[in-house]
């Protein structure tokens, strides 16, 4: 039986149907006064968690278990990602990468959480901010330690024939100045609405088939799907925060070395 015969048998039943497209992205707001919905509900919590990890990790001498953690993230952002990412000086940007990561990892990670089962990430607005407070980063960056020759460094690259300026320029403003931060964007914001699609298909699939009785095997094929994936979306939420956050310390190293 086809997947659109199911869904026609589960409708005429009164059973499980898939929900609207606009119920995947789209949420009801819990306060209209100020448009505060379950997306803003997750950014809240996305940004208090760490806050509040760093508040309570205190700094002894011999570290607790919470510091020891804290610690335990913040040297991986140092050696995984900041270090590696924009090269020497990146100590002043490590609060800033922490931040990145820690704020898109824990919002992605709902999207496997009961009752909220819904990546802040797979909105375009989060990802959106991020990105452009990265963009306003790394250009700030290479005016403060550059002046205006920063763009003539990115617009005019060294060891070009002049007369290929006339294609390069214009191809260099739009990759670095406007094209760079809608893509780091969308790769965030792609990856985890892909994510919630995929687990919610599987999901309907599966209270849809164990809702037949003769669909048994079917059933117990997608909840194997629906967990493997659940899994899996677990670890894309850390990827992807890493990915988003190893990119915004390219950039940021860029436009403090753009020599190299």
């Amino acid at each position: 039986m086809s997947t659109v015969s199911i869904l026609a048998a589960e409708e005429s039943s009164g059973g499980v149907q898939f929900p609207p497209i606009e119920n995947v992205v789209e949420w009801p707001n819990i306060i209209d006064a100020i448009s505060f919905n379950k997306i803003s509900l997750i950014c809240l919590i996305a940004f208090g968690v760490p806050v509040l990890l760093f508040l309570f990790s205190k700094k002894d001498m011999i570290p607790g278990k919470l510091q020891a953690f804290v610690e335990g993230i913040v040297q991986f952002i140092e050696e995984q990602i900041a270090k590696p990412g924009v090269g020497h000086g990146y100590e002043k940007y490590v609060p800033l990468l922490t931040a990145f990561f820690l704020f898109i990892a824990i919002g992605n990670l709902f999207e496997v959480i009961p009752f909220f089962q819904m990546p802040m990430n797979a909105r375009m607005g989060p990802p959106l901010v991020f990105a452009l407070t990265a963009w306003a980063m790394f250009i700030g960056v290479g005016v403060k330690n550059h002046g205006m020759g920063y763009f003539k460094e990115v617009l005019f690259p060294p060891g070009v024939p002049k007369a290929l300026y006339l294609l390069v320029t214009p191809i260099e403003f739009l990759s670095t100045f406007i094209v760079r931060p809608f893509s780091h964007a969308v790769r965030l914001f792609a990856n985890m609405l892909a994510g919630h699609i995929l687990l919610i298909t599987f999901g309907v699939l599966t209270i849809s088939t164990f809702e037949l009785s003769l669909l048994i095997i079917p059933s117990a094929g997608a909840f194997a799907g629906l967990v493997a994936f659940t899994a899996f979306e677990i670890g894309v939420s850390f990827i992807q925060a890493f990915v988003f956050a190893i990119l915004a310390a390219v950039y940021i190293g860029g436009a403090l070395h753009p020599a190299h």
